[in-house]
């Protein structure tokens, strides 16, 4: 089977790309919606202590005061998340996160869990018994 064979586009195809004042940022990232995301500073910066692996479980329906950031990760979080799926999810950084869950913490609308650990060794009697019957194939 031969590859299909590739078309150069001409110049007029290409759209092009817009111009940025100097000084702004790419479409990307936006500090100012973010600011307002996150709020304009009201509590003394205080967050809870959550990484990248804390899941998230919803514990109540958002009020229908709650800003739509916090009612998204409410909605989502009706099975257990990881922040960094919730990031991911909602396409926003960690830090922003991290204050949106502080908040929806102390509004007790949210549970953070500890991710759960294996243990670190198996059981010996189930490894031989998965390498008894591996044996009697």
């Amino acid at each position: 089977m031969t590859p299909p064979k590739r078309q150069r586009r001409s110049p007029e195809a290409v759209p092009p790309e817009p111009s940025e004042p100097a000084g702004e940022q790419g479409e990307g990232s936006q500090p100012e919606r973010l600011y307002i995301i996150t709020g304009q500073g009201d509590d003394d910066g205080a967050r809870a202590s959550i990484d990248l692996v804390t899941l998230i479980v919803a514990r109540a329906e958002p009020p229908p005061t709650t800003p739509p950031e916090q009612s998204a990760v409410i909605g989502l979080c009706t099975a257990p998340l990881s922040v960094a799926e919730l990031s991911a999810y909602l396409d926003l950084p960690f830090s922003v996160m991290s204050v949106l869950l502080t908040e929806l913490l102390a509004a007790e609308l949210v549970q953070a869990r500890a991710p759960i650990v294996r243990s670190a060794l198996p059981d010996r009697s189930l490894l031989e018994a998965v390498m008894h019957g591996l044996q009697k194939l």
